[in-house]
């Protein structure tokens, strides 16, 4: 992995401010700092604003695993191409059927994990994450909640920062996504900004793709990182420099 801010890189990002490049960003732990909480989570101010640039200057779209209406409220009005929620499933419409899936794990798991404290399961309509930050026993917490999802029909499950994310196998995931906001929007290029496990998908996105992460890490199917969340401010900063 190369870091995207080096002088090394500086012909990478100049070719993306020549393109037509699609600029697309996860939320929590890339636009936004990972906090004890979600309800808790935004952007920084400077952040909000660099955004705000980007998305008038590149086509850009923001792909969350937070559910959409959740997402849009965290944008606070900053005008994007799509915002996309459910880690790649939820862009405006719920596909038939995911919803009742959804629901029949969350009343499995209730039974499951009922007395394991400093757990809960966040339901996000199309996905449900099962967070253990508040764990005192986070090693246990984790066991326990992946062997309960592996009872669980036609899921897949993605690991996070001490969260564990269920979702239904046939939905959309970041890459699919991201791919079809390539196409919709004309797109020649693609940077793909993200931090997590459900960022690999879109990470792997075939193409003319730039992928980002936060955070090196060797396994990673992004060719590039910045070393940490705070630094995506000065990506969106070149970003907005090299195209004006």
């Amino acid at each position: 992995m190369r870091d995207i801010l080096s002088r090394a890189s500086q012909p990478v990002m100049e070719q993306l401010a020549r393109e037509r490049t699609l600029c697309a960003f996860d939320f929590d732990g890339t636009l936004s700092p990972i906090v004890e909480h979600p309800d808790q989570a935004g952007m920084r101010s400077q952040t909000r604003k660099l955004l705000t640039c980007v998305a008038a200057l590149y086509p850009c779209v923001i792909v969350s695993g937070r559910a959409r209406q959740d997402l849009l409220a965290k944008l606070g009005g900053i005008e994007v191409a799509r915002a996309i929620g459910n880690h790649g499933a939820e862009n405006g419409s719920h596909p038939h059927g995911l919803r009742h899936e959804v629901e029949r794990w969350k009343c499995r798991l209730s039974v499951e994990l009922d007395a394991l404290p400093g757990m809960w399961v966040e339901d996000k309509g199309l996905s449900l994450a099962v967070h253990y930050r508040q764990a005192t026993e986070k090693t246990e917490a984790r066991r326990r909640i992946l062997r309960a999802a592996r009872k669980l029909e036609n899921v897949r499950v993605l690991g996070g920062k001490q969260v564990v994310n269920l979702i239904v196998n046939r939905s959309p995931h970041k890459g699919e996504a991201v791919a079809m906001e390539r196409d919709r929007l004309k797109c020649d290029w693609v940077l793909y900004v993200g931090d997590d496990e459900n960022d690999e998908d879109a990470f792997g996105l075939k193409g003319d793709v730039v992928a980002v992460r936060v955070g090196r890490k060797r396994k990673s199917r992004a060719q590039f990182f910045v070393k940490t969340q705070a630094d995506v401010d000065f990506l969106l900063e070149r970003l907005v420099r090299l195209r004006r």
